[in-house]
């Protein structure tokens, strides 16, 4: 269900009532046109034949999926940090596996939407999902998409991690010598596609220069090293003070078993915090401003 704000009161001189202070009706003519002037500027809102006009494209949250509970009400939470930074923005939830709504089922019912809809990855680097799934299923939605790029890497991506890990214990301020034994293991889930290795290390650099200490990227799967070999990597150089940074947008067994390796502090998972929010948005925005992103509805080329 979409957010909306409650009805404004409106002016009692704008239905023909008492005027504002210092405005003279002198004549049932004069009231007559103010009114008409009132309904024509509401009127310009509908177009003959076809209603309303529409209103922004819908923002289509697009989430991957996990057995886990908590995965679920962590979207929807930070679905609705969306809304409250934009109340008048359609926000939608699909998932690409696992829970529903799927993110066909959740296209199929953006029949009235007009403006269409920008679809916007929960994911933090390119990837599969990125480049093939998701532009697949927008292929066939029944109104005009746009694909937007994943979360990362961007600076509200790292200033989400920084405030994870010092929620976590990351001390604010360190001697030369605790920084010297410290380090981070950003812990994403890894990918074959090169793309997406790249982008977990665009950010991990990014990450590194805001802690001021080395930050080695390490996967759940499908990409090396795993947490554990980053740690024992870490360790061979001196580096004895390791934290994991989650980089996982909600909790889930990927999240759990990168945590479990920490050997000194684990953060949580991304989730609703405001900077995710203001990303989503911003990643929103862009595709609007793209010309190169847009994907016509599937019944007008059938």
């Amino acid at each position: 269900m979409t957010a909306s704000n409650p009805p404004r009161d409106e002016p009692l001189h704008s239905l023909g009532g008492p005027p504002p202070r210092g405005v003279r009706l002198d004549s049932t003519a004069h009231i007559i046109n103010s009114i008409g002037t009132e309904l024509a500027g509401r009127l310009s809102l509908v177009q003959p034949g076809r209603g309303r006009r529409p209103g922004p494209p819908a923002l289509v949250l697009v989430a991957h999926g996990s057995r886990d509970p908590r995965a679920l009400t962590t979207v929807a939470a930070l679905m609705e940090r969306v809304r409250e930074l934009r109340p008048r923005l359609p926000v939608r939830l699909g998932h690409i596996e696992l829970n529903e709504p799927l993110l066909p089922d959740t296209l199929a019912g953006l029949g009235d939407f007009a403006a269409g809809a920008v679809l916007v990855p929960l994911l933090l680097s390119p990837g599969y999902h990125v480049k093939q799934d998701i532009p697949q299923m927008a292929q066939a939605a029944p109104v005009r998409t746009r694909v937007a790029g994943p979360l990362g890497p961007h600076p509200l991506l790292v200033e989400t991690l920084h405030a994870r890990l010092a929620e976590a214990g990351w001390p604010a301020l360190t001697d030369d010598a605790t920084r010297r034994a410290s380090a981070v293991v950003l812990a994403a889930a890894g990918s074959r596609d090169p793309d997406s290795a790249a982008g977990t290390r665009r950010t991990a650099a990014l990450l590194a220069e805001r802690l001021g200490v080395p930050v080695v990227p390490a996967y759940a799967s499908a990409a090396a090293p795993t947490v554990p070999e980053a740690v024992r990597a870490l360790a061979a150089r001196g580096r004895h003070r390791v934290a994991v940074a989650s980089c996982f947008t909600a909790p889930g067994r990927f999240a759990t078993q990168c945590a479990d390796a920490a050997p000194w502090i684990a953060s949580a998972p991304l989730g609703a915090h405001p900077a995710m929010a203001r990303l989503v948005l911003h990643r929103y925005d862009q595709a609007l401003a793209t010309d190169g992103t847009a994907t016509e509805p599937a019944l007008a080329s059938a």
